[in-house]
């Protein structure tokens, strides 16, 4: 782990400036996809696509109206959103040569659980809107590339579902979002205690409230939000029905003694804290060891507030003014990852884990499990012709 080089940043941040937050349309937010246009993609491989930015494309043209409102929204001007690709854009790579960089091994353990990658599905709402294998060919993916996932509250498929076809030491996560009545998340908790796959819980908290996501609301979507009414009767209920009412029932009170003694009540499983904004926050995260194992940091895909900063920014803020917290928790990153560079510049600067939310979403849509398949794939390759040799450790 090195330190930042401040000729590696965009100047107006290390000026301390304001930057040029405004808002300029970029061209997928002028785009209004016609939806039902799969005859014109669904014979085109998902093997052509060279990037994410190819996989979104394919996948706008080929799923609904409804479901491409849903993965693209963010909140108000999608600030947020988009200077979370911005930031990690604006840091460079700082490559050595004459180093042997044949072999690049990206076996790494998050949470003392051995994955392939350290690229990890972030928890992705609703992803039967862009394909019908849903979660569970997110699951199929991640099985093919040793990938750990974070299965979303709002999935469209039951947990039971998406861990069926688990492979042995597969690495899934459950995100957690407290309702109001914590007796629907207790019986929750109880169902995800009884699954092994599950290694640990994420417990949001970088959306309170819901944003303002105006495709979504021109959509017409009644699914705009993260945290819908837990289906809980039994083990086989799913989770949330498309036609549930928003934030149905979501605590907006959780503090950090209270919810992490209840929490504490009714799992034995290690707590990540998911979203994470500041580096102040970062520490005290640290004052709650050994319940709390790692943070996210996260805004939340700029779904949330608009205008919160990029994860990238508060992982530079934690290594400027609180470094400590790297020796005592793991810290993961997601939000605007777009390339295999991207996760390079994360791992440098003291990231464990990179997330990815909607390009697994995205890939979904564009090619069910191969399309996740092939955004994993684009993903790592880049990182397989890097080896960590032949970069020094400051981005």
């Amino acid at each position: 782990m090195g330190e930042l080089l401040a000729n590696r940043l965009d100047r107006d941040w290390v000026r301390a400036s304001v930057p040029d937050y405004r808002f300029k349309p970029r061209a997928a937010d002028l785009r209004k996809p016609e939806g039902g246009n799969k005859g014109k993609m669904e014979h085109k491989s998902v093997e052509t696509l060279l990037n994410l930015e190819e996989i979104e494309d394919a996948a706008t043209r080929i799923v609904n109206k409804k479901a491409w409102a849903y993965y693209y929204s963010a909140s108000d001007d999608k600030i947020s959103k988009h200077r979370n690709t911005e930031a990690f854009r604006s840091i460079q790579l700082r490559p050595k040569v004459f180093v042997d960089c044949k072999e690049c091994d990206l076996n790494t353990k998050l949470l003392d659980n051995h994955v392939s990658i350290p690229i990890y599905v972030s928890p992705a709402a609703m992803a039967r809107l862009g394909h019908p294998s849903g979660e569970a060919g997110i699951a199929e993916a991640c099985r093919s590339f040793g990938a750990l996932q974070i299965i979303s509250n709002s999935a469209s498929m039951t947990p039971e579902q998406i861990v069926a076809g688990a492979a042995p030491g597969q690495v899934f996560g459950w995100q957690l979002y407290v309702q109001h009545d914590h007796t629907k998340s207790e019986r929750m908790l109880a169902r995800i205690n009884k699954l092994n796959a599950i290694k640990f819980i994420a417990l949001t908290l970088d959306s309170p409230v819901t944003g303002k996501r105006e495709d979504d609301e021109r959509s017409g979507n009644v699914i705009g939000s993260e945290a819908p009414y837990q289906g809980d009767s039994n083990d086989t209920a799913p989770i949330i029905q498309t036609g549930d009412p928003v934030f149905k029932g979501m605590d907006p009170a959780l503090t950090w003694t209270e919810t992490l003694a209840w929490l504490a009540k009714h799992t034995d499983l290690p707590v990540v804290l998911k979203g994470i904004q500041t580096h102040e926050d970062a520490y005290i995260a640290t004052q709650y060891t050994p319940q709390v194992k790692g943070i996210i940091l996260s805004n939340h895909g700029g779904r949330s507030l608009d205008t919160a900063p990029p994860a990238v920014h508060t992982l530079l803020e934690i290594r400027k003014y609180c470094p400590e917290v790297f020796d005592k928790i793991e810290v993961w990153v997601d939000g605007g990852i777009k390339r295999g560079t991207d996760v390079v510049k994360a791992l440098c600067l003291g990231a464990r884990g990179v997330g990815i939310g909607r390009a697994a979403l995205w890939g979904l849509g564009a090619g069910g499990v191969d399309g996740v398949k092939r955004t994993l794939q684009s993903m790592i390759s880049k990182i397989w012709g890097l080896s960590a040799k032949w970069f020094t450790d400051r981005a």
